[in-house]
């Protein structure tokens, strides 16, 4: 635990940008047993679409920002009443919960998501965010030392938000998803016409560094080909 908290804190300090944090926090999830993580900010304003850095599969984070689940996902209205570190699983007792309450869990569990540990952080602002590790299993072997270390991981979260609200205000957000400097200039160029040679002769890299990120930026906002992720960017601009 020690170990893994130090590196964590070790990745976080030296970070730059969202890529570097997604890195922190996916090796500080599997010190943790956890193969997946997500890192939530909530909108400020109605309206808004939260904001991800996480590795679940972007066609479930896709379709969870385009279906607002944060407005009925029992784990974001748990932690939306207070500092907590909680466990869940979709294959609890939820019988007191909402029909559309349940959808949510057992939509996750359809991509993998079928139990975790979250961390939820209030600021003094009245902002909200959390820290998810997550599996495949709905009783994930870190949870029986839970309560030895709750007040560690707790530790653990506010050191990623703290962090993380530093570098996502240096990023930019498409429809809630949070993409590099490097990944939205490599966008914008394209929108403007502009081929992967052109954008690399501008922006002073290779042509197989804007491929790279213009990969990433695909894969994070769940589309196939550039001109629908400039597609998604432009409707950004507009709203």
């Amino acid at each position: 635990m020690h170990r893994v908290f130090e590196t964590l804190v070790e990745q976080l300090s030296a970070s730059v940008d969202a890529v570097d944090l997604h890195e922190a926090m996916a090796s500080a999830a599997a010190g943790f047993d956890f193969p997946l993580f997500a890192y939530f900010t909530y909108p400020s304003a109605s309206g808004d679409r939260p904001r991800f850095i996480s590795n679940y599969p972007s066609s479930w984070t896709s379709h969870y920002l385009q279906q607002r689940y944060h407005s009925v996902d029992p784990v974001i209205l748990r932690g939306l009443r207070g500092w907590d570190t909680f466990d869940w699983g979709v294959d609890r007792d939820h019988r007191y919960l909402p029909t559309s309450q349940q959808e949510v869990l057992e939509k996750a569990a359809e991509f993998g998501i079928r139990g975790g540990l979250t961390m939820s952080m209030h600021d003094h602002r009245g902002r909200f965010a959390a820290l998810t590790f997550a599996s495949n299993e709905a009783h994930p072997p870190f949870l029986r030392s839970l309560t030895r270390y709750e007040k560690a991981m707790q530790l653990v979260a506010i050191n990623v938000h703290i962090h993380a609200r530093r570098r996502l205000a240096e990023d930019c957000v498409v429809d809630g998803i949070t993409l590099t400097r490097r990944e939205f200039e490599c966008l914008k160029w394209a929108a403007c016409g502009k081929s992967a040679w052109d954008i690399s002769q501008i922006l002073g890299v290779s042509k197989r560094t804007v491929t790279f990120h213009q990969e990433n930026a695909k894969a994070k906002l769940g589309v196939r080909t550039i001109n629908q992720a400039v597609v998604r960017m432009a409707a950004r601009a507009r709203s």
